[in-house]
């Protein structure tokens, strides 16, 4: 899985949209004083309430796009913002509460590619 997860997170980053999305500093630091096992709970937090359940009223706009946290622009660069997205990307049926399983994988997703972010 890891390298699935490498291999795509490689292919994003090569996508002019995806590929735009990075961590300012502020957002870096932000990480390194918080502790990466704080920013996988805050993703977990962030994933059940805004892209596990089956159906979101403002799905495509859950997501913020600015500096306001770095799992959401981890969201943004992994595709992994809205359901349409996880469709598209991941392949991850919308209209249905996701499995934790789901919420798993998208949480390593973008954990991992805020790991690569900091280094």
């Amino acid at each position: 899985m890891q390298n699935n997860i490498d291999s795509l997170l490689d292919s994003l980053s090569r996508a002019k949209f995806r590929g735009s999305f990075h961590l300012n500093n502020k957002m870096k630091e932000y990480v390194e004083t918080k502790g990466i096992e704080k920013i996988r709970k805050d993703a977990y937090e962030i994933i059940s309430k805004r892209i596990q359940p089956a159906i979101i009223p403002n799905d495509g706009k859950q997501t913020p796009m600015k500096q306001v946290h770095p799992v959401f622009i981890g969201q943004h660069a992994t595709g992994t913002c809205c359901r349409s997205c996880l469709s598209k990307i991941h392949h991850i049926d919308s209209g249905r509460e996701l499995c934790n399983e789901e919420v798993d994988y998208i949480v390593n997703v973008v954990m991992k590619w805020i790991e690569r972010e900091i280094i």
